[in-house]
């Protein structure tokens, strides 16, 4: 297996640094508002990479944390005349579901930045014993940016020719910097602001320290991979690794990945330019497998374009998988037991030669528009030879791989066990009279029971209604 090293630029052999066991880190989103389709990306695409390698025989432990205070989450909050924890709350548990929705598997650990506070503070009381960061005449705690001489190793930039930029925490006493490059590690509170008692001032951590600190919780000093979206390179992860490894003395992240940005219709997603939509919003036009099938059709560090016509697109493609694993269904429902006919046996080893083929994708850097082709080559080979004379074996031994490999890329592809309409409308009355009969508990065991199936009910002035997730 080799992975394009955002470190190196250059396709390494992954090699762990634990036989048999992957560590690996993917920064989440922070919790201000509905989850929108460019933070989806990243959660799709390294959802699919855990999933390959946990296929491979890996033990993964894959960590994605929620940034839960933000400038964004505390004026949201200022806004609603709500506690921050309100806001940050209310919206993990809206990006769980659209997770959910979007099949990507829960992370190992989710740590949230409040949670984490004590290991923030004694990483930076570490960094300034080692003089690797100084505290300001307001408490404000600054990295010495050029104390860690290989600031620049990830983004390739030279030193002196950077100025603060990217997602930069402006604060009281940035005047008090001792460079202009140095940045926060923890600031003053100002007022209507949570913030935690320090040795340097009450505040709050800046932006950075979260996920080295929390990197180093849950992993340790070292691990295997570090991901997130291509905007994170600078000055996010370059600022991870100065405190990480300042803090450390040890290579933080053997390898960097990184997704390419998602535009839409060939513009730069943005709400003043009227294109911005969460994942939230294309759930009422998509099935969101099709959003993930849209996600996984182009390599994952190639730029991604969004158009409505691609979107149909990537609906008809999966359509072909969904409608190929149906009609095997149906050939199962009356194919003959027994073992497979020699020309079956010669057509299935034929048919080992696609799953060499996703392999092969996957294995070089994650390749899933290539291994999305092994499946249609697949599904084409299913249609072909697989016919109502074929045994049962030969039909559940190509469904079986097609299943196989469209799973690893996280998509649904077997509908059998699918819940019917006919059998949702029938609970829902069910449900209905549970509640008129006061047996609440019958109530809340249907509703679980829809919400299993991805079925999401909403009690309305004019009745229940319901879609599926």
């Amino acid at each position: 297996m080799k992975i394009f090293n955002t470190l190196s630029r250059q396709k390494e052999e992954f090699i762990p640094l634990e036989e048999g066991k992957v560590s690996m880190y993917v920064c989440g989103p922070t919790v201000y508002n509905l989850i929108h389709i460019g933070n989806a990306r990243p959660m799709i695409v390294f959802d699919t990479a855990r999933r390959y390698m946990e296929h491979k025989g890996y033990a993964v432990n894959y960590v994605s944390n929620f940034t839960d205070v933000d400038d964004k989450i505390i004026k949201k909050a200022n806004e609603e005349g709500v506690d921050p924890c309100v806001i940050s709350e209310r919206y993990i548990e809206e990006c769980r579901k659209d997770m959910q929705a979007l099949n990507v598997k829960p992370a190992t650990t989710h740590p949230k930045a409040t949670e984490e506070i004590g290991g923030m503070i004694e990483m930076i009381q570490s960094l300034i014993d080692k003089d690797h960061a100084y505290v300001a005449k307001d408490g404000t705690v600054y990295f010495k940016t050029r104390s860690f001489k290989q600031y620049g190793k990830l983004s390739h930039k030279n030193l002196d020719d950077l100025r603060s930029g990217g997602r930069s925490l402006l604060v009281s006493g940035e005047e008090q910097k001792q460079d202009p490059l140095d940045f926060v590690l923890w600031k003053p509170k100002k007022e209507g602001e949570p913030y935690w008692e320090s040795p340097w001032c009450e505040g709050r951590p800046g932006w950075h320290i979260e996920c080295s600190v929390m990197s180093k919780r849950y992993l340790g000093d070292e691990i295997d991979i570090h991901a997130g979206g291509e905007d994170l390179i600078f000055p996010h992860h370059e600022n991870e690794i100065a405190q990480s490894e300042a803090a450390n003395d040890k290579e933080f992240a053997k390898y960097w990945m990184h997704n390419g940005f998602l535009n839409i219709d060939n513009k730069k997603m943005s709400k003043s330019e009227g294109n911005f939509f969460t994942v939230r919003d294309i759930s009422e036009k998509y099935d969101l497998q099709v959003l993930r099938f849209f996600m996984l059709s182009a390599h994952y560090r190639s730029p991604l374009n969004f158009s409505a016509e691609l979107m149909e697109a990537a609906k008809n493609g999966l359509d072909r998988i969904v409608t190929s694993v149906a009609n095997l269904n149906y050939l199962l429902k009356n194919a003959a037991d027994g073992e497979m006919s020699e020309e079956e046996q010669k057509l299935a080893e034929e048919a080992k030669a696609y799953i060499a083929q996703f392999d092969a994708a996957m294995d070089d850097d994650f390749n899933t528009a290539d291994a999305i082709s092994a499946i249609f080559d697949l599904v084409k080979f299913a249609n072909t030879h697989v016919s109502e004379n074929a045994g049962r074996a030969f039909v559940q031994a190509v469904k079986d791989e097609i299943v196989l490999l469209s799973d690893i890329c996280g998509l649904i592809v077997d509908k059998q066990e699918e819940i019917l309409d006919a059998q949702i409308e029938e609970l829902i009355r069910e449900r209905q009279e549970a509640r008129k009969a006061k047996n609440f508990a019958r109530a809340d065991e249907i509703r679980d029971t829809l919400a299993a199936q991805g079925i999401i009910l909403e009690d309305t002035r004019e009745g229940v209604k319901w879609k599926r997730a």
